[in-house]
Protein backbone atom coordinates (compact mmCIF):
# COMPACT_ATOMS: atom_id res chain seq x y z
CA UNK A 1 0.00 0.00 0.00
CA UNK A 2 1.33 3.90 -1.09
CA UNK A 3 2.01 4.75 2.08
CA UNK A 4 1.27 8.72 1.36
CA UNK A 5 -2.11 7.42 -0.03
CA UNK A 6 -3.30 5.44 3.11
CA UNK A 7 -2.15 8.10 5.16
CA UNK A 8 -4.20 10.48 3.57
CA UNK A 9 -7.01 8.00 3.79
CA UNK A 10 -6.09 7.42 7.57
CA UNK A 11 -6.73 10.67 8.15
CA UNK A 12 -10.03 11.96 6.60
CA UNK A 13 -11.08 8.48 8.36
CA UNK A 14 -10.02 9.82 12.32
CA UNK A 15 -11.80 13.32 11.10
CA UNK A 16 -14.97 11.49 11.22
CA UNK A 17 -14.86 8.53 13.28
CA UNK A 18 -12.38 5.46 12.93
CA UNK A 19 -15.20 3.06 12.59
CA UNK A 20 -16.37 4.89 9.48
CA UNK A 21 -13.04 4.45 7.98
CA UNK A 22 -12.53 0.84 8.55
CA UNK A 23 -12.65 -1.43 5.34
CA UNK A 24 -15.65 -4.05 5.11
CA UNK A 25 -14.96 -7.63 6.49
CA UNK A 26 -15.97 -10.34 4.50
CA UNK A 27 -17.94 -13.14 5.62
CA UNK A 28 -15.26 -15.42 5.09
CA UNK A 29 -12.34 -13.36 6.62
CA UNK A 30 -9.74 -15.63 9.17
CA UNK A 31 -10.06 -15.64 12.43
CA UNK A 32 -5.96 -14.44 13.80
CA UNK A 33 -4.65 -14.31 17.07
CA UNK A 34 -1.38 -12.52 17.78
CA UNK A 35 0.37 -11.74 20.54
CA UNK A 36 2.17 -8.19 20.88
CA UNK A 37 5.07 -7.32 23.77
CA UNK A 38 4.53 -4.45 24.76
CA UNK A 39 8.47 -2.33 26.38
CA UNK A 40 6.52 -0.80 29.00
CA UNK A 41 4.88 -2.05 32.20
CA UNK A 42 0.86 -1.57 32.85
CA UNK A 43 1.66 0.74 35.45
CA UNK A 44 2.59 3.70 32.82
CA UNK A 45 -1.01 3.20 31.71
CA UNK A 46 -0.62 5.82 28.78
CA UNK A 47 2.14 4.75 27.06
CA UNK A 48 1.68 0.73 27.80
CA UNK A 49 -2.20 1.82 26.86
CA UNK A 50 -1.04 2.77 23.09
CA UNK A 51 -1.21 -1.22 22.32
CA UNK A 52 -4.04 -1.80 24.07
CA UNK A 53 -5.99 0.83 21.80
CA UNK A 54 -4.42 -0.95 19.00
CA UNK A 55 -5.41 -4.15 19.98
CA UNK A 56 -8.99 -2.92 20.81
CA UNK A 57 -9.81 -0.79 17.45
CA UNK A 58 -8.54 -4.06 15.77
CA UNK A 59 -10.95 -6.30 17.41
CA UNK A 60 -13.62 -3.75 17.14
CA UNK A 61 -13.30 -3.38 13.16
CA UNK A 62 -13.36 -7.36 12.60
CA UNK A 63 -15.83 -8.39 14.81
CA UNK A 64 -13.52 -9.99 17.34
CA UNK A 65 -11.95 -12.04 14.12
CA UNK A 66 -8.56 -10.48 14.61
CA UNK A 67 -7.51 -10.99 17.96
CA UNK A 68 -3.96 -8.87 19.68
CA UNK A 69 -3.42 -9.80 22.80
CA UNK A 70 -1.15 -7.34 24.63
CA UNK A 71 1.63 -8.51 27.59
CA UNK A 72 3.02 -6.22 29.75
CA UNK A 73 7.00 -5.59 29.83
CA UNK A 74 8.35 -8.58 31.62
CA UNK A 75 5.44 -10.67 31.59
CA UNK A 76 6.81 -12.88 28.50
CA UNK A 77 9.79 -10.76 27.44
CA UNK A 78 11.87 -8.19 28.79
CA UNK A 79 11.49 -3.98 28.21
CA UNK A 80 13.91 -2.47 26.11
CA UNK A 81 15.30 -3.54 23.32
CA UNK A 82 14.02 -7.57 23.91
CA UNK A 83 10.65 -6.72 22.41
CA UNK A 84 11.94 -5.62 19.18
CA UNK A 85 14.33 -8.52 19.09
CA UNK A 86 11.06 -11.02 20.10
CA UNK A 87 9.53 -9.83 16.68
CA UNK A 88 12.76 -10.53 14.50
CA UNK A 89 13.30 -13.70 16.39
CA UNK A 90 10.19 -14.89 15.40
CA UNK A 91 9.12 -15.37 19.09
CA UNK A 92 6.32 -13.24 19.02
CA UNK A 93 4.15 -11.51 15.95
CA UNK A 94 4.23 -8.18 16.89
CA UNK A 95 5.85 -5.11 19.52
CA UNK A 96 4.90 -1.68 20.73
CA UNK A 97 8.26 -0.09 21.28
CA UNK A 98 10.72 2.66 21.01
CA UNK A 99 13.22 1.32 18.18
CA UNK A 100 16.02 4.02 19.61
CA UNK A 101 16.21 1.15 22.08
CA UNK A 102 18.26 -0.59 19.82
CA UNK A 103 20.77 1.87 18.60
CA UNK A 104 23.44 -0.56 20.01
CA UNK A 105 22.98 -2.71 16.81
CA UNK A 106 22.94 0.63 14.64
CA UNK A 107 22.24 3.93 15.52
CA UNK A 108 20.14 4.37 12.24
CA UNK A 109 17.21 2.67 14.72
CA UNK A 110 17.13 5.81 16.88
CA UNK A 111 15.32 8.27 13.90
CA UNK A 112 12.28 6.21 14.18
CA UNK A 113 11.75 7.03 17.99
CA UNK A 114 13.95 10.78 18.59
CA UNK A 115 17.55 11.65 18.39
CA UNK A 116 19.35 14.55 20.24
CA UNK A 117 17.59 18.29 19.04
CA UNK A 118 15.98 16.45 17.35
CA UNK A 119 12.17 17.29 15.71
CA UNK A 120 8.46 17.40 17.46
CA UNK A 121 5.75 15.05 17.47
CA UNK A 122 3.96 17.00 14.84
CA UNK A 123 6.93 17.86 13.06
CA UNK A 124 8.18 13.75 13.05
CA UNK A 125 4.70 13.29 11.68
CA UNK A 126 5.35 16.19 8.81
CA UNK A 127 8.35 14.39 8.06
CA UNK A 128 6.76 10.84 8.31
CA UNK A 129 3.86 11.31 5.97
CA UNK A 130 4.67 14.40 3.51
CA UNK A 131 8.60 13.97 3.77
CA UNK A 132 10.64 11.20 2.65
CA UNK A 133 10.57 10.20 6.96
CA UNK A 134 8.46 7.53 6.35
CA UNK A 135 9.67 6.09 3.27
CA UNK A 136 13.49 6.26 4.76
CA UNK A 137 12.30 4.21 8.08
CA UNK A 138 10.14 1.91 6.12
CA UNK A 139 13.21 0.58 3.75
CA UNK A 140 16.00 0.64 6.84
CA UNK A 141 13.60 -1.07 8.87
CA UNK A 142 12.73 -3.94 6.30
CA UNK A 143 16.31 -4.73 5.69
CA UNK A 144 15.61 -6.21 9.70
CA UNK A 145 12.60 -8.32 8.27
CA UNK A 146 10.45 -5.39 10.20
CA UNK A 147 7.19 -3.65 9.31
CA UNK A 148 7.04 -0.25 10.84
CA UNK A 149 4.06 1.43 12.13
CA UNK A 150 3.94 4.85 14.18
CA UNK A 151 1.29 4.44 17.30
CA UNK A 152 1.99 7.07 19.65
CA UNK A 153 4.15 9.89 20.79
CA UNK A 154 4.81 11.20 24.56
CA UNK A 155 5.44 15.27 23.30
CA UNK A 156 8.63 17.33 24.40
CA UNK A 157 9.65 15.00 27.79
CA UNK A 158 11.28 16.65 30.94
CA UNK A 159 15.08 16.73 31.19
CA UNK A 160 15.29 14.49 34.57
CA UNK A 161 15.74 14.69 38.39
CA UNK A 162 18.84 15.47 39.63
CA UNK A 163 20.06 15.24 43.05
CA UNK A 164 22.08 18.53 42.56
CA UNK A 165 21.41 21.77 40.49
CA UNK A 166 22.98 22.02 36.83
CA UNK A 167 24.26 25.32 36.68
CA UNK A 168 27.45 25.39 34.04
CA UNK A 169 28.45 23.03 31.59
CA UNK A 170 31.13 21.53 34.61
CA UNK A 171 28.40 20.13 36.36
CA UNK A 172 27.73 17.40 33.65
CA UNK A 173 31.55 16.27 34.55
CA UNK A 174 31.47 13.15 36.65
CA UNK A 175 27.39 12.91 36.75
CA UNK A 176 26.41 9.78 36.56
CA UNK A 177 22.59 9.48 34.67
CA UNK A 178 20.59 7.02 33.55
CA UNK A 179 20.22 7.78 30.05
CA UNK A 180 20.91 5.82 27.00
CA UNK A 181 21.48 5.50 23.24
CA UNK A 182 22.60 8.65 21.06
CA UNK A 183 21.97 11.26 24.20
CA UNK A 184 24.10 9.28 26.31
CA UNK A 185 26.74 9.44 23.68
CA UNK A 186 26.65 13.06 23.74
CA UNK A 187 26.51 13.26 28.06
CA UNK A 188 29.66 11.23 27.74
CA UNK A 189 31.54 13.39 25.62
CA UNK A 190 31.03 16.20 28.20
CA UNK A 191 32.51 13.83 30.96
CA UNK A 192 29.19 12.11 32.18
CA UNK A 193 28.95 8.42 32.82
CA UNK A 194 25.63 7.15 31.05
CA UNK A 195 24.38 4.23 32.72
CA UNK A 196 21.60 1.94 31.10
CA UNK A 197 18.88 1.06 34.04
CA UNK A 198 15.49 -0.59 33.09
CA UNK A 199 12.75 2.01 34.42
CA UNK A 200 11.71 -0.32 37.78
CA UNK A 201 15.36 0.45 39.25
CA UNK A 202 15.64 3.67 38.48
CA UNK A 203 13.83 5.09 41.65
CA UNK A 204 16.26 2.68 44.14
CA UNK A 205 19.71 3.87 42.33
CA UNK A 206 18.41 7.51 42.60
CA UNK A 207 17.03 7.05 46.55
CA UNK A 208 20.76 4.92 47.13
CA UNK A 209 23.51 7.66 45.06
CA UNK A 210 24.49 5.02 42.58
CA UNK A 211 22.93 7.74 40.20
CA UNK A 212 23.34 11.07 40.94
CA UNK A 213 20.07 11.63 37.73
CA UNK A 214 17.82 10.11 35.74
CA UNK A 215 15.15 11.00 33.01
CA UNK A 216 12.37 9.14 32.00
CA UNK A 217 9.05 10.85 30.39
CA UNK A 218 7.28 13.26 31.81
CA UNK A 219 5.32 14.81 34.94
CA UNK A 220 2.26 12.14 34.62
CA UNK A 221 4.68 8.87 34.54
CA UNK A 222 7.22 10.50 36.80
CA UNK A 223 5.27 11.26 39.45
CA UNK A 224 3.78 7.80 39.30
CA UNK A 225 7.16 6.16 40.14
CA UNK A 226 7.77 8.90 42.83
CA UNK A 227 11.13 10.56 41.59
CA UNK A 228 10.30 13.53 43.08
CA UNK A 229 10.70 11.46 46.64
CA UNK A 230 14.20 10.90 46.27
CA UNK A 231 15.79 14.15 43.76
CA UNK A 232 15.17 17.94 44.34
CA UNK A 233 15.63 19.61 40.60
CA UNK A 234 13.82 18.77 38.06
CA UNK A 235 15.21 20.03 34.69
CA UNK A 236 13.46 20.89 31.72
CA UNK A 237 13.29 20.66 28.32
CA UNK A 238 14.68 16.95 27.26
CA UNK A 239 16.80 18.26 24.62
CA UNK A 240 17.50 14.06 23.53
CA UNK A 241 13.61 13.55 23.11
CA UNK A 242 12.08 17.06 21.82
CA UNK A 243 9.23 14.78 20.00
CA UNK A 244 9.54 10.55 21.36
CA UNK A 245 7.78 8.20 18.61
CA UNK A 246 5.77 4.94 20.06
CA UNK A 247 6.16 2.09 17.18
CA UNK A 248 4.31 -0.44 16.30
CA UNK A 249 6.10 -3.63 14.83
CA UNK A 250 5.29 -6.11 12.85
CA UNK A 251 7.58 -8.91 11.34
CA UNK A 252 7.38 -8.92 7.71
CA UNK A 253 6.64 -12.00 7.25
CA UNK A 254 3.12 -12.19 9.60
CA UNK A 255 2.74 -8.99 8.11
CA UNK A 256 2.72 -10.33 4.44
CA UNK A 257 0.64 -12.76 6.00
CA UNK A 258 -2.35 -10.62 7.01
CA UNK A 259 -5.31 -10.03 4.47
CA UNK A 260 -5.47 -6.72 2.88
CA UNK A 261 -8.62 -5.53 4.79
CA UNK A 262 -6.68 -6.43 8.11
CA UNK A 263 -3.55 -4.63 7.30
CA UNK A 264 -5.58 -1.54 6.24
CA UNK A 265 -7.30 -1.90 10.02
CA UNK A 266 -3.98 -3.04 11.91
CA UNK A 267 -2.68 0.81 10.21
CA UNK A 268 -5.81 2.64 11.13
CA UNK A 269 -5.58 1.15 14.42
CA UNK A 270 -2.24 2.41 15.34
CA UNK A 271 -2.79 5.85 13.39
CA UNK A 272 -5.97 6.32 16.08
CA UNK A 273 -3.04 5.07 19.03
CA UNK A 274 -0.14 7.56 18.04
CA UNK A 275 -3.38 10.88 18.40
CA UNK A 276 -4.92 9.03 21.57
CA UNK A 277 -1.52 8.73 23.50
CA UNK A 278 -0.31 12.04 22.70
CA UNK A 279 -3.75 14.01 23.43
CA UNK A 280 -3.82 12.48 26.62
CA UNK A 281 -0.18 12.91 28.15
CA UNK A 282 -1.05 16.81 27.09
CA UNK A 283 -4.13 16.52 29.38
CA UNK A 284 -2.72 14.91 32.19
CA UNK A 285 1.03 16.03 32.35
CA UNK A 286 -0.21 20.11 33.48
CA UNK A 287 -1.89 18.80 36.81
CA UNK A 288 0.76 16.22 37.56
CA UNK A 289 3.38 19.44 37.24
CA UNK A 290 1.29 21.42 39.44
CA UNK A 291 1.17 18.33 42.26
CA UNK A 292 4.94 18.13 41.71
CA UNK A 293 5.80 21.47 42.38
CA UNK A 294 3.33 21.70 45.07
CA UNK A 295 5.06 18.69 47.20
CA UNK A 296 8.05 20.71 46.97
CA UNK A 297 9.84 19.81 43.39
CA UNK A 298 12.50 22.73 41.89
CA UNK A 299 11.39 23.30 38.05
CA UNK A 300 15.16 24.00 36.55
CA UNK A 301 15.47 24.99 33.09
CA UNK A 302 18.56 23.88 31.24
CA UNK A 303 21.01 27.03 31.48
CA UNK A 304 22.01 28.18 27.40
CA UNK A 305 25.45 27.74 28.32
CA UNK A 306 24.90 23.63 28.79
CA UNK A 307 22.47 23.30 26.13
CA UNK A 308 25.00 24.95 23.96
CA UNK A 309 27.65 22.36 24.87
CA UNK A 310 25.24 19.56 24.78
CA UNK A 311 23.98 20.72 21.04
CA UNK A 312 27.70 21.28 20.23
CA UNK A 313 28.41 17.61 21.17
CA UNK A 314 25.31 16.24 19.40
CA UNK A 315 26.47 17.77 16.06
CA UNK A 316 29.97 16.38 16.43
CA UNK A 317 28.84 13.05 17.49
CA UNK A 318 26.35 13.28 14.37
CA UNK A 319 29.81 13.54 12.42
CA UNK A 320 31.45 11.30 14.08
CA UNK A 321 28.78 8.22 13.20
CA UNK A 322 28.11 9.64 9.51
CA UNK A 323 31.46 9.61 8.45
CA UNK A 324 31.41 5.71 8.68
CA UNK A 325 28.13 5.01 8.35
CA UNK A 326 26.10 5.81 5.37
CA UNK A 327 22.97 4.40 5.85
CA UNK A 328 22.75 7.38 9.04
CA UNK A 329 23.93 9.49 7.20
CA UNK A 330 21.48 9.55 4.34
CA UNK A 331 18.77 9.34 7.15
CA UNK A 332 20.16 12.28 9.25
CA UNK A 333 20.66 14.81 5.93
CA UNK A 334 17.33 14.39 5.08
CA UNK A 335 15.96 14.75 8.86
CA UNK A 336 18.01 17.79 9.21
CA UNK A 337 17.22 19.60 5.83
CA UNK A 338 13.22 19.24 6.90
CA UNK A 339 13.90 19.93 10.25
CA UNK A 340 15.17 23.10 9.08
CA UNK A 341 12.57 24.17 7.40
CA UNK A 342 9.98 23.18 10.03
CA UNK A 343 11.73 25.13 12.56
CA UNK A 344 11.67 28.38 10.53
CA UNK A 345 7.79 27.88 10.26
CA UNK A 346 7.03 26.76 14.02
CA UNK A 347 9.29 29.94 15.20
CA UNK A 348 6.92 32.47 13.33
CA UNK A 349 3.79 30.94 13.95
CA UNK A 350 3.53 28.61 16.98
CA UNK A 351 6.40 29.97 18.76
CA UNK A 352 5.66 33.37 18.50
CA UNK A 353 2.14 32.55 19.35
CA UNK A 354 2.67 30.04 22.36
CA UNK A 355 5.09 32.72 24.00
CA UNK A 356 2.85 35.36 23.81
CA UNK A 357 0.05 33.27 25.29
CA UNK A 358 2.36 32.25 28.16
CA UNK A 359 3.39 36.14 28.43
CA UNK A 360 -0.41 37.01 28.71
CA UNK A 361 -0.89 35.08 31.90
Amino acid sequence: MERRSFLKKAGAGLAVGAATAMPAIAADAPAIKWRLTSAFPKSLDTIYGGAETVAKRVAEATGGKFQIQVFAAGEIVPGGPAALDAVTSGSVEMCHTCSFYSVGKDPTFAFDTAVPFGMTNRQMDAWYRYGNGGKLMREFFAGHGLYNIPAGNTGVQMGGWYRKEIKKVADLQGLKMRIGGLAGQVLAKLGSVPQQIPGGDIYPSLEKGTIDAAEWIGPYDDQKLGFNKVAKYYYYPAWWEGGPQITTFVSQKHWASLPKEYQAILELACADAHVEMMAQYDAKNPMALKQLVGAGTQLRPFPKEVLDACYKAANDLYAEISAKNPTFKKVYDDFRKFQSDQNLWFRIAEGSYSNYMASAR
